[in-house]
């Protein structure tokens, strides 16, 4: 005798396991199979009904109910913390049925809690196939099955925002650098417009930096300076990648970004008022004097002058001091040898150059060549 099986032992409550390939088993209880299935029902120590489903399943992999014993035995898989049976179990189910957003879930749980960040990107992937598949089921003609139907649809919409969790959580924990990359990229390959993905951008860019892939993390940081979500330790980093590729207008758009930036920041969160009082001064002082030089190496000495001079109060490294007063030397010197009555500046020019000289440094030896041509020149004593 065939009967459907509609006792609660052999079937899956539709608010667990949505997908109807396995929510049902035909069994016949004339068959070896039948009464195997039967047994497994009837079964409540979950040690021995696990031990009577495996032993199902090697007996019979091909059977009809198989789909049914599968997801039973992944049910208690999970519930024991075999992450790895359930990664065995869960493809078999998906090559029955894609659409299988509840087990694909499932997998994911396992890979996650396996800690291992290949395994969680491509179970998220799978997931999210899985899911987006899931997302297409016709509706059904049957009003019976309307309101599985619509359940399982809305299932498949929040598994996909928990494909982009799971990515953005490993990612966010992750402590090394090539982890947290292949996460955060898994990430936005698959939904770039993601809402974690901005929350990922500053230890995406500080992790291609650990692993000196540099040009990407260039790539990033010029992407979130576009988008106004730059911090200050990102601009450094973009300012000295810009100088190094002799860019001098992106020099000068960070240096002034930084400099724009420092001006009206207030202390985040969690911060020292008075470091980071510090720390303004200190990022200031670099946009500062990096705008500054560059205004001198174009020849703008009049805004090299104005800009130097409010970047040398705040320099406390002597080499960036030194060069700021060469710097300074040359923009007053220029201006005053070109100006009518440009004795002040000239006698500007001497005072910074004399400063530099002071200051054991590269530009040393030639303001102290300046300092001689300047005397000579103006006949100054």
């Amino acid at each position: 005798m065939r009967i459907w099986a509609v006792v609660a032992t052999l079937t899956v409550c539709a608010s667990l396991a949505f997908p109807q390939k396995r929510a049902k088993v035909d069994i016949n209880t004339e068959t070896p199979e039948g009464q195997a299935l039967q047994a497994v029902g009837q079964e409540e120590d979950p040690v021995k009904k696990l031990a009577l489903l495996e032993e199902f399943l090697q007996k019979y992999p091909t059977h009809s109910g198989a789909l049914w014993v599968l997801g039973q035995a992944e049910t208690l898989y999970a519930k024991n913390g075999q992450h790895d049976k359930v990664l065995e179990v869960v493809p078999k189910i998906l090559a029955a049925d894609p659409t299988d957003s509840v087990m694909a879930h499932q997998a994911l749980k396992a890979a996650e809690a396996k800690n291992d960040t290949a395994l969680i990107v491509d179970w998220a992937a799978k997931t999210r196939a899985s899911a987006q598949a899931a997302e297409k089921l016709p509706k059904p003609e049957d009003e019976d099955e309307l309101e599985t139907w619509k359940h399982e649809i809305d299932f498949a919409q929040q598994v996909q925002k928990y494909c982009d969790y799971s990515l953005y959580a490993h990612a966010l924990k992750a402590t090394d650098p090539a982890a947290k990359i292949q996460a955060a990229e898994a990430l936005i390959a698959a939904n770039p417009k993601s809402e974690y993905v901005p929350q990922l951008n500053d230890q995406l860019f500080l992790a291609y930096r650990q692993a000196n892939q540099n040009d990407k993390a260039a790539a990033l940081g010029e992407k979130m300076q576009a988008e106004g979500k730059a911090s200050e330790d990102v601009l450094l980093v973009l300012l000295d990648h810009h100088a190094r590729a002799k860019d001098a207008a992106k020099v000068e758009q960070t240096a002034q970004a930084m400099v724009e930036m420092m001006k009206t920041k207030p202390a985040p969160a969690g911060v020292d008022p008075a470091a980071w009082e510090k720390k303004k001064t200190t990022v200031t002082a670099i946009g500062l004097h990096v705008l500054g030089v560059g205004y001198s190496n174009a020849s703008k000495f009049s805004q090299a002058d104005k800009t130097l001079r409010e970047a040398l109060p705040l320099l406390d490294n002597e080499q960036m001091k030194a060069e700021a007063l060469f710097h300074l030397g040359l923009a007053n010197y220029k201006m005053g040898a070109g100006a009518k009555d440009g004795s002040k500046l000239i006698l500007e020019a001497l005072k910074f150059n004399q400063q530099c000289a002071a200051i054991k440094s590269p530009f040393q030896a030639q303001a102290n060549v300046n300092i001689k041509a300047i005397r000579t020149q103006y006949r100054i004593k």
